[in-house]
This record gives C-alpha cells, sequence and structure tokens, in this order.
C-alpha cells in the first residue's frame, strides 16, 4: 500500500486512509512498532484550509493522531488519520495495541468520533447523560457546572 508520508521534525508521519489504518498498524507492529504512545483527534473545523497534508491527502474536519514506537530502534512515529465529518468512525486498534482502550474512549467522549468493534466505547471522562463532545469546536463554551466521574481510589 502506498501510504502518502513526510518527515516533520525528523520523524516519519504516515497518512493512511480509514480503511488502511488496520492493515497498516499491523505491518507496524510486525515491524516492531509494539507500542501507541499517544492516540488522540483533532478539530480543523476553524482550519478549512490547512496546508499541512500532502497533496494527495483530503483535508476533513476531524483528524486522528496516533503516536508509536519502536522499543528496539527507538524510533517513533505518527499517523494521521483524516475522518469525515459526515461519518465520524475509524477502526479501533484494540485488537493490535490493548493500551489503547482508555484513548479511544476519551476521543469518543471529548470529540464524539466512533472506534469501530471497541470493547467499551463509553464516556470516560464526562457524566453518561451529558449531551455534546466538549472539544469539538461547534461545542458552546458556557456556564454549565461539571461533575466529573469520580475515582474509585483513595487519594
Amino acid at each position: 500500500v502506498n501510504i502518502p508520508t513526510v518527515e516533520t521534525f525528523g520523524q516519519q508521519v504516515l497518512h493512511p486512509k480509514v480503511e488502511e489504518l488496520i492493515d497498516l498498524a499491523t505491518e507496524l507492529r510486525q515491524e516492531g512498532f509494539n507500542m501507541v504512545v499517544d492516540l488522540t483527534a483533532v478539530d480543523y473545523s476553524s482550519f478549512p484550509t490547512r496546508t499541512d497534508l500532502p497533496e494527495n491527502v483530503k483535508p476533513e474536519r476531524f483528524e486522528v493522531v496516533i503516536s508509536m514506537i519502536n522499543h528496539q530502534t527507538r524510533e517513533r512515529l505518527r499517523l494521521r488519520v483524516q475522518i469525515q465529518e459526515e461519518n465520524p468512525v475509524v477502526p479501533s486498534l484494540f485488537d493490535l495495541y490493548p493500551g489503547t482502550e482508555s484513548m479511544e474512549r476519551e476521543v469518543f467522549d471529548m470529540f464524539g468520533i466512533n472506534f469501530s468493534d471497541h470493547p467499551d466505547l463509553t464516556r470516560i471522562l464526562m457524566p453518561e447523560d451529558w449531551v455534546g463532545h466538549p472539544l469539538r469546536k461547534d461545542f458552546s463554551v458556557g456556564q454549565i457546572p461539571v461533575q466529573f466521574k469520580a475515582s474509585k481510589a483513595k487519594r
């Protein structure tokens, strides 16, 4: 598969399509990228004319950003996956990288991006009855008191 790739600050950045993500992640895991360091998202609705993508990558409102590391070679790389606003769904990496479980839940909770085949795609920070996704640019900033989920651990 020919994945658009650029180098940013000495790090390879790959731009797979949503439908290429699982095959690419499987290949990268076999190549030694055995840890997802971070998985997050960006809402680019305030920047519709951005120019930071390779020319053959169509910009979308949302982007899922995945940072990986190969501990043997100490090489790091980043995946940037464009996610359509109309259908914000990306396959879960949980089966390949179980450590992504809570990261994917946070992206779902904050941005409303769904991860297909996730084992427990429920809110992780906001109350279960919360309406909306607070890190979306179209989420109204207001004077709404929020009671975040309490930790079960004693502090």
